[in-house]
């Protein structure tokens, strides 16, 4: 069994009541490595007091807030219940942060945050507008942002962050109640989640390829996760018969796959698949390469957890992952190298959730949301931008 390398003060202080919770995993090449965040995170004995904004963050760190739903910026109004986010990097050194729109009734969509070199904000727009429900999604290789429309009859839809290019809807990626999804930039697969409490995680292979080798995502077939020895081990993977799920749930249509309850954020690194489960409060890891699936965080493991109601994910250089919690203590959390750390802390909204966490190009800035911000309704959304020694 693999140890922390940690005191018994740091066990007891973030409930590192089992091992194996969070240890040491062989799923993580990369944690800890050059992770200069986990050592200044470590060197903190708790979170600063709110500053301005409303943000505990720790010695070092500063908060903007660089949109507010219903502002005018530019010539787009920044949009209402602010989600899933991801950035990309311009031409001229700047770069993009884009945001959905978790609306009903065809009101969602995703708008778009322009950035100069040196972080000014210098346009803002629209990149997809009239549909529904846009909650998490995923950014591609090929500079394309995945939107997710969390429905029975949700789509996913392909977005370009810089506004050139009309939106395309991906029907071959299913119609289901999507969440997520992340690119596997080595096998050119897509993994998605599904956001019911008996959801399941699909795998996306294209047939066909584009000349710069990406994956055709109009001509590909869809499978489905069935683990093979109990909740954690190996996976065997079920081609999807109807995709569409013209007449029965894309859920139901493999009796043999596993459920997972309440499908979140997933993120890709180095040959590995995270992704969250709210319902049960845990971090998976899907080995790609060893096709073998492992928890990585359990909160029902902690007398006191650090991180609960797991939601968005993203991760750093250094391979840290980044969980933001919807509810819970409204934070920010960071899962690295056998530690449960809280990065930062929103105050005063606890009717909203924190959403969309995306680092700069640079990996100098991280971009969140506040989606129902300190009033609780969708027009209080706030998204905010964190600086400091990343």
């Amino acid at each position: 069994m693999n140890t922390f390398n940690t005191d018994r003060r740091t066990l007891l202080q973030y409930g590192f009541l089992s091992l194996g919770a969070f240890a040491g995993n062989a799923l993580l090449p990369a944690f800890g490595n050059a992770a200069a965040l986990n050592a200044l995170l470590t060197s903190q004995s708790e979170l600063l007091p709110p500053d301005q904004n409303g943000v505990r963050l720790p010695a070092g760190f500063a908060s903007r807030i660089v949109a507010r739903s219903s502002q005018k910026i530019f010539d787009y109004t920044w949009h209402a219940a602010p989600d899933g986010g991801a950035t990309f990097a311009a031409e001229d050194g700047g770069w993009i942060y884009v945001s959905n729109s978790e609306l009903d009734h065809q009101a969602g969509g995703v708008g778009a945050l322009r950035f100069n070199a040196a972080g000014d904000i210098v346009d803002a727009y629209p990149i997809l507008q009239h549909t529904n429900r846009n909650c998490a999604g995923g950014h591609t290789p090929w500079q394309t942002w995945l939107s997710c429309e969390e429905t029975d009859n949700g789509r996913v839809w392909e977005c370009d962050p810089f506004g050139r290019n009309a939106a395309q809807v991906r029907s071959a990626l299913g119609v289901f109640k999507h969440e997520a999804v992340a690119v596997d930039t080595q096998n050119k697969q897509l993994y998605l989640t599904e956001d019911q409490t008996d959801g399941c995680l699909y795998r996306y292979t294209a047939h066909s390829f584009d000349r710069a080798g990406q994956p055709n995502l109009d001509d590909g077939f869809l499978e489905v996760a069935e683990i093979i020895e109990g909740r954690v081990g190996s996976i065997r993977w079920h081609k999807l018969p109807d995709p569409l799920a013209m007449t029965t749930p894309a859920r139901r249509q493999v009796p043999a796959s596993t459920r997972f309850n309440g499908g979140e954020g997933i993120w890709y690194h180095q040959g590995v698949v995270y992704f969250a489960t709210k319902g049960d409060n845990r971090v998976w890891a899907y080995d790609v390469q060893q096709n073998r699936i492992s928890v990585l965080y359990n909160a029902s493991l902690y007398l006191s957890p650090v991180l609960t109601g797991v939601d968005n994910i993203t991760g750093n250089a250094a391979g840290e992952l980044l969980v933001a919690e919807d509810g819970g203590n409204m934070q920010i959390v960071v899962l690295t190298g056998g530690k449960v750390l809280p990065l930062l802390q929103l105050v005063g909204h606890d009717r909203s959730e924190i959403t969309g966490p995306a680092f700069s190009p640079d990996g100098s800035r991280l971009y969140f949301s506040s989606q129902r911000g300190a009033n609780g309704k969708a027009d209080g959304g706030m998204t905010f931008e964190i600086t400091g020694p990343f």
